[in-house]
């Protein structure tokens, strides 16, 4: 049985409640990345291969027992190669220049502006190339997101580069059914909406959302952030992003108080709701990208080269984001439906599979499309397991709604209080040893070390005094 690490939140098959995801932070501050990692894993698992679940923090520690009880480090990315991950990337490489086992890295993309100037990326390029030169030492080659990626790592040198997209949209393997249910989108249309801080704030992401929501009262926000779900389950306004009143999260926005907006802790629920939807539209790809995979028609606002890349490789309907922005007509998703042409994302996905499952093979992993059941055991494990729902905004006041989250705020204090209890015991314990150790000692150490530094050091005085007459 080969053993696989898988560097992901969590397992697929990990249920939490939703306040321990939220507490533990399972989505690693992004729910999309559970996509993309969740698929990884389904495509991994054959019967001859076990996958298990990292967690998304790097134990430098725990190199020795990853080279010996693992056969390959597997490393899921998204956009990696900005300057606010170089700590972790740089951490991520001293972890694998530590293994001596095969390390492959899925569809790691580089992010920058629409025009994909790498400036921006400059200052980090030493750190880029120490991590692609350690893992190109434990594989045949590095799988990108898309175009600009590839060009990047090609400009530093490096060959062994191929263009994979990311692993989220093979979840099914060849079959990717994405298709047009109504012939167009009227006022009664259920919509799903997405939008990143940054995209709300800082490139016209609110005015689309709120023009949308007038036309449209079945429009849903979906988010994606930890802290999007922090708002909706506690109104906990602590995190500096949780303060922007523009993002629907926000529990003193409009569609807050009417109960559209959700976050997913869990990709299962996120695309098995999505697939009552007839659109879903915004900045956020993985948000877009779980739309398609439930087989309803996105259209992604591209607003940087990390959307735009992987956008261009699957052929996803996508528009930038900056130029809709300016034009209320263009960025209203019944023009957006009836733009989207699915055609190439369908007739192109089983070549892009194949390419994909080329990158697996060269470098040594096997899949359950090809080696295993095509997935089945997976799905029909994950159907058994109930999942927590997605979360809604607390809008509630009912009794069952207080319990569930006072009853684990309650085991929280008990298990803390417990904790400190026992702190106090080895505290007290440590203390006695001390003292115990203090009446055996009959002087200080410090005060011994005095004595003889003046014992030693009055005839070396005298002696460097007479050397110098």
């Amino acid at each position: 049985m080969k053993r696989i690490l898988l560097r992901s939140g969590k397992s697929p098959y990990d249920v939490l409640s939703t306040e321990e995801a939220l507490h533990r932070d399972v989505i690693a501050t992004n729910s999309g990345n559970l996509i993309f990692s969740d698929a990884a894993h389904k495509i991994l698992q054959t019967p001859e291969t076990e996958v298990v679940s990292n967690g998304i923090g790097t134990d430098l520690s725990a190199a020795a027992r990853i080279n010996e009880e693992y056969d390959a480090f597997v490393v899921p990315l998204a956009n990696a190669f900005r300057p606010s991950f170089e700590g972790r990337l740089k951490r991520l490489t001293r972890l694998i220049e530590k293994l001596r086992i095969p390390v492959v890295v899925l569809g790691v993309g580089a992010q920058t502006g629409l025009n994909y100037d790498q400036a921006r990326l400059k200052p980090m390029e030493q750190a880029v190339r120490d991590f692609c030169a350690a893992v190109l030492e434990r594989s045949a080659s590095i799988g990108v997101r898309g175009e600009f990626t590839e060009q990047y790592l090609r400009d530093m040198g490096f060959r062994d580069v191929e263009v994979i997209g990311c692993p989220s949209l093979f979840l099914y393997g060849r079959e990717l059914d994405v298709r047009k249910r109504v012939p167009e989108l009227t006022a009664d249309s259920v919509i799903a909406v997405n939008g990143s801080h940054n995209a709300v704030q800082k490139q016209g992401m609110d005015r689309i959302i709120a023009r949308a929501h007038a036309r449209h009262p079945n429009l849903c926000f979906i988010g994606q952030n930890i802290s999007d779900a922090r708002q909706l389950h506690w109104r906990d306004l602590s995190d500096p992003n949780a303060r922007v009143t523009a993002m629907p999260t926000h529990p003193d926005h409009p569609m807050y108080r009417e109960g559209k907006a959700r976050v997913y802790i869990d990709p299962v629920t996120w695309i098995d709701d999505l697939r009552s939807y007839d659109f879903s539209f915004g900045s956020r790809i993985h948000g877009n990208i779980a739309a398609l995979l439930a087989g309803t028609p996105a259209t992604v606002l591209c607003g940087d080269s990390r959307t735009l890349e992987l956008c261009r490789y699957f052929e996803i309907p996508h528009r930038r984001l900056n130029e809709v922005a300016k034009d209320p007509e263009a960025s209203d998703p019944v023009r957006l439906y009836e733009q989207a042409d699915l055609g190439g994302l369908v007739g192109g996905h089983a070549e892009r599979f194949d390419r994909f499952v080329g990158f697996l093979d060269k470098n040594g992993l096997r899949n359950t499309f090809t080696h295993g059941d095509g997935g089945a055991a997976f799905d029909e494990r994950m159907r058994s397991l109930a999942f927590p729902p997605g979360v809604r905004p607390w809008n509630d006041t009912d009794l069952a709604s207080l319990t569930s989250r006072f009853g684990w705020l309650h085991t929280q204090v008990t298990e803390l209080s417990q904790d400190n209890a026992q702190l106090r015991r080895e505290l007290a314990k440590a203390q006695k040893v001390k003292q115990k150790a203090a009446a055996v000692i009959p002087a200080p150490a410090t005060s011994v070390y005095r004595r003889a530094r003046r014992v030693v050091g009055r005839p070396l005085r005298r002696a460097l005094q007479s050397g110098k007459r």
